[in-house]
Parts: C-alpha cells; structure tokens; sequence
C-alpha cells in the first residue's frame, strides 16, 4: 500500500509541476527494473531527469541533465548530466550518478523513446561504484504533437 501511494504521489507531482515527459524507465535503475520516468524543463539546452522505482526497497534518481541537439533540432538529441541516487530501504544508499544518452521524439505522435547510461558512485552507508545502469525510456510528451 505504501508503494502505491508514493507512486500516485510522484505522478501528482509529476503534473502539478507541468512536467515535459511522463513514462516509464525498464533496466537498472538503483536496484530495482523499471521505474516512473518524468523531465521536467528548467531551459532551451537542459532538464531535471527524476525517476522514483519500487520493488525490495524504493529507489530515486534526480539528475540535471544538458542537452545537445546536433541534427533534427528538437526531434533528435544527446544528453550528459549529474545528479544524485537514492536507495530507501535497509540498508540505506545515498550517491553521485552521472548519465548520458541519446533521445528522439517522434513528430506528430507525442512520445519519445531514449537510451541512456548512468553509473553511480556510492558514498553512503558503503562506499561502492557500480557501473551497469543501462536503460530504456519511454515517455508521453505533454504538449506534444
């Protein structure tokens, strides 16, 4: 009942805030497989990346990420950021993540597929660094076309 209400929590916040994107993320993301996805605007060139996942513990990722449209201008880019990650459960995690990917958001149907990378450097409760955070992103766009 707890995972529920948080999810329904995340995605109320999710359109109170106006976010961009709303989907799901499917690989590594902090300990568990799939994931509540949402971007958030904050500029032309950059966007918060926040994804709150559920299964033995609660896991989150907020990242800032700065986006580099090299070809399609808004249809095709590649993103780099850092942000932090977060594992609620016992024991407790808290580390520095960084990602990198690529996105393409298709014209005239609001959705958007990405590819990213996100390795994390652990510094509480152990220090570790894990390196397997591939995954898979679909997302509705709000305002889309």
């Amino acid at each position: 009942m707890k995972k529920l209400i948080t999810v329904l929590a995340f995605v109320v916040v999710c359109f109170a805030a106006k976010s961009q994107e709303l989907g799901v993320r499917f690989g590594d993301v902090v300990g568990n497989d799939v994931a509540v996805d949402a971007l958030f605007s904050t500029g032309k060139f950059s966007r918060i990346h926040a994804d709150v996942s559920f299964g033995d513990g609660v896991g989150l990722e907020l990242v800032w990420d700065a986006l580099f449209r090299p070809l399609n201008g808004e249809a095709f880019n590649w993103y780099a950021g850092v942000g932090a990650s977060m594992w609620l459960d016992d024991p407790f995690f808290l580390g520095i993540n960084g990602e990198v990917g690529l996105s393409y958001k298709f014209n005239g149907v609001p959705i958007s597929l990405s590819a990213d990378w996100r390795p994390v450097f652990y510094i509480i409760e152990d220090t570790d660094f894990r390196a397997d955070g591939f995954g898979i992103n679909v997302r509705y766009v709000f305002g889309g076309k």
